[in-house]
């Protein structure tokens, strides 16, 4: 994991650089902002550095629909037979070169790297005085002086929702925007395909509709706030990435109404 702490530290600190040079160390609403820009725009490098891969799960999604029809005829001839039905319809997945689990690609290959900016931000501790502790990563004392004191209007960009006071406020606040983009923009991936006949691939579905907010929804109590502005500009990148996606590609021919929302799940499951 160090490589992936070292990146996510140069990128933060280009773009800090960037726009502390662009704009002259710029502050005002008890915040720093060439702090708060240099997260909002390593979050825009990692989009623009993963956008083939989305559009990689947006083919994917399609040609799953397209199986529909396969998937049911399989159904019906294995009902009673489960792991015939499993064995034949990883038959087709392979014979079509689709896997029903493409939608956690981006979201698998983003983990490290959210992972890693947690670790770079935790690693910003004011009470650190270790100077070879300060410099890890590629960082200089005077980058970690500067960040560890960084303020989101108010809030330390290192302390968690835990710090109380002013800090509660600001990750409060985030950690609803960071649970509701989630939702939006998996519910709005969702209802473009429909529900899934494949219990599998229904499964996946329900998890990144539910569950993962949920566990944000837990774990927005312990990350850091600069951590928690990251998911939430990410979020917001995706509800419009997924905007956009969606008039570029729209939903196959046949597929389940959108209009429908989460009753098109009800027939499918009868099936279960």
């Amino acid at each position: 994991m160090s490589a992936i702490y070292h990146l996510i530290s140069a990128v933060l600190l280009f773009w800090h650089s960037t726009w502390d040079a662009l704009l002259g160390d710029p502050h005002g609403l008890s915040t720093d902002w060439a702090w708060v820009l240099g997260i909002v725009f390593l979050v825009l490098t990692i989009r623009v550095a993963l956008f083939p891969l989305f559009l990689r799960q947006v083919r994917s999604q399609q040609a799953l629909q397209k199986l529909g029809p396969k998937f049911r005829e399989l159904q019906a001839k294995h009902k009673d037979d489960r792991p015939a039905l499993q064995r034949e319809l990883t038959e087709l997945y392979q014979r079509e070169k689709v896997s029903p689990f493409g939608a956690f690609l981006p979201m698998l290959i983003q983990v490290p790297i959210f992972i890693g900016l947690l670790h770079v931000l935790r690693h910003l501790n004011p009470a650190t005085t270790d100077l070879a502790t300060r410099t890890l990563y590629g960082w200089s004392e005077a980058q970690f002086l500067d960040a560890s004191g960084a303020h989101l209007f108010g809030a330390p960009i290192a302390a968690s929702f835990q710090a109380g006071g002013t800090v509660q406020i600001v990750a409060g606040v985030l950690i609803v925007l960071m649970v509701t983009t989630t939702f939006l923009t998996s519910r709005m991936s969702i209802l473009k395909s429909g529900w899934s006949d494949n219990p599998q691939q229904r499964t996946v579905q329900r998890v990144m509709l539910y569950g993962i907010p949920l566990s944000l929804l837990a774990s927005g109590l312990v990350f850091p706030v600069g951590v928690i502005l990251y998911w939430t500009t990410q979020n917001l990148f995706a509800l419009g990435q997924q905007i956009w996606l969606n008039r570029k590609y729209p939903a196959a021919p046949g597929s389940s109404d959108p209009q429908s929302g989460d009753q098109a799940e009800r027939p499918a499951e009868k099936g279960s």
